[in-house]
């Protein structure tokens, strides 16, 4: 994570702009626990994945790594970053929940930034996802997983709803998880 400190905060290529002409595919995969694979083994150069996800796009269901010359189709299997730390600051409906994510991009949960979670049809966990850039999520690892669920309470999540559910507040929005059956 050293490593990243350094990279922390430095400002992002406009990929959104690049439309390139060339399009393929590669053999490059992000596996659900945040590794990036090439041709089958992993990238131990973080600084090399770092930059990757910097020119990191998604279009619909589909994730492209682009430059101004070529957009390459790369397989995501969950979510391409994961969330390893999660800062509390101030409490109550006031707090304000801030994630970093394994390339040392750090965001706040707010309306532009959302939390969402997917609850398993199967065993009924719910599975985190915060909003990082562009329609890119980052999913919460598990160690910040029980650091959020320690955070949970039950409320009223907005004045059309009368029923409480169980959540979590961040910036003055209250951001539902399941309805609080109890």
């Amino acid at each position: 994570m050293a490593e990243l400190e350094r990279v922390k905060g430095k400002g992002l290529p406009p990929v959104h702009l690049w439309h390139p002409d060339v399009v393929t595919k590669i053999d490059m995969r992000v596996h659900a626990d945040g590794t990036w694979y090439y041709m089958g083994s992993p990238i131990e150069r973080r600084r090399l994945v770092r930059l990757f996800s910097t020119v990191l796009r998604r279009e619909g269901e589909q994730y492209f790594l682009v430059t101004p010359v070529e957009k390459c189709l790369i397989e995501v299997e969950d979510a391409p970053f994961q969330a390893v730390l999660l800062e509390v600051m101030g409490q109550g409906k006031s707090q304000q929940l801030k994630f970093t994510t394994n390339m040392a991009e750090e965001v706040i949960v707010d309306a532009d930034h959302p939390l969402r979670f997917e609850i398993d049809s199967a065993t009924g966990e719910p599975s985190p996802y915060v909003l990082v850039r562009d329609s890119l999520e980052a999913r919460l690892n598990r160690s910040v997983y029980y650091h959020l669920a320690e955070l949970v309470v039950s409320d009223i999540p907005s004045f059309e709803s009368k029923s409480k559910w169980l959540g979590v507040w961040s910036s003055a929005i209250f951001f539902p998880i399941q309805p609080n059956e109890s």
